[in-house]
């Protein structure tokens, strides 16, 4: 459950890296590697980064050449995909091993509470959680866009289908009493197309949730004066009042440089899921090669950079642990 206090994100523009781990395995190993995918989102997005990034730790644990290190036979791919929705639709059919999802994604999957928005999947497992992630409505500069209900009548991308930041998009939509029938035009661009839609003057804004900075929303804010809007009014403090998955948080004045102010808007954790039909051994390794290198993951994008393991194994976690993490986890002392 994410504790309703604010978060404070900064930092600077993201590094993606765009890595497969290679592995070594040892005896038992040898005659089977093991592949695994982990669902991540759009190339210019923190989940992204998220998904190569345990791909880097997993390859630096391997003792591929080495006589040190964990001799496991993990390969590892993160490839872009659509998204939260997306990811956990895949882990259900087993055509993804980890996925990165939103924390409320993660909630109403396992719950089964959003079946026309989300598979419900039992059998989904939480691993740990990762960076805030604030939805943001990114308008353009000479707009007179001021909050939300503003967009009545605008240009607005929803998000592509299977994002989570169309969900929520959407959560904010009924939220508010509209729906696609009240903006001028609603358009399903990915997050790699809204930015610069936004500044060719094709959309009047989009909702993006994504940690920060993002270099996505970077490309709206330096290359046509873009901003963020406050989403701070009782409709917000009614979602994030009766949502567990829901907290406030607080993008810092500078974090862009339209940012001239900070800005207060709300959002979930960005966590990583898997299957429970997944291999507790894999599972384990996976967490390991992760908390061992947390230094080191922290600082592949500025998002990362207050990671703290006792949060990670408990913020916006609501799908119970699998067994692989908790074994670890109890190896650590931390559960």
């Amino acid at each position: 459950m994410i504790a309703r206090t604010k978060i404070i994100l900064g930092g600077v523009a993201a590094v993606v890296f765009a890595t497969v781990a290679v592995t070594a395995p040892t005896d038992a190993a040898a005659q089977q590697r093991r592949f695994i995918a982990i669902g991540t989102g759009g190339p210019t997005g923190v989940y992204f980064v998220v998904g190569n990034s345990i791909c880097r730790m997993i390859h630096k644990e391997a003792a591929e050449g080495r006589r040190e290190g964990r001799k496991h036979g993990i390969r590892c791919s993160a490839p872009s995909t659509g998204g939260s929705t997306y990811n956990i639709g895949q882990i259900a059919q087993g055509e993804l091993d980890f996925g990165v999802a939103q924390s409320d994604w993660q909630y109403h999957a396992y719950n089964g509470s959003a079946p026309d928005r989300v598979t419900h999947v039992p059998e989904l497992r939480a691993v740990f959680s990762v960076h805030p992630e604030p939805y943001q409505v990114i308008v353009a500069g000479d707009s007179d866009i001021q909050e939300f209900t503003d967009l009545v009548g605008k240009r607005f991308n929803i998000g592509n289908p299977g994002s989570g930041q169309r969900g929520t998009t959407e959560v904010m939509m009924a939220a508010h009493g509209l729906t696609t029938a009240d903006f001028a035009l609603a358009t399903e661009l990915t997050s790699t197309e809204q930015s610069k839609a936004l500044c060719d003057g094709l959309i009047d804004g989009y909702g993006y949730t994504v940690g920060v900075p993002n270099a996505g929303v970077s490309v709206a804010t330096e290359g046509c004066s873009a901003r963020i809007i406050n989403l701070n009014g009782a409709v917000e403090e009614g979602l994030v009042a009766e949502r567990p998955y829901y907290g406030f948080a607080s993008i810092p004045a500078g974090t862009y440089s339209t940012t001239v102010e900070d800005v207060t808007t709300f959002g979930v954790l960005a966590t990583v899921v898997t299957n429970a039909a997944v291999d507790d051994d894999l599972v384990y390794e996976v967490v390991r090669a992760v908390f061992e290198n947390i230094d080191d993951f922290r600082k592949l994008h500025p998002a990362f950079a207050n990671l703290d393991p006792a949060q990670m194994i408990s913020n916006g976690l609501s799908a119970p642990l699998h067994p692989g993490a908790v074994r670890y986890y109890q190896e650590k002392g931390w559960l």
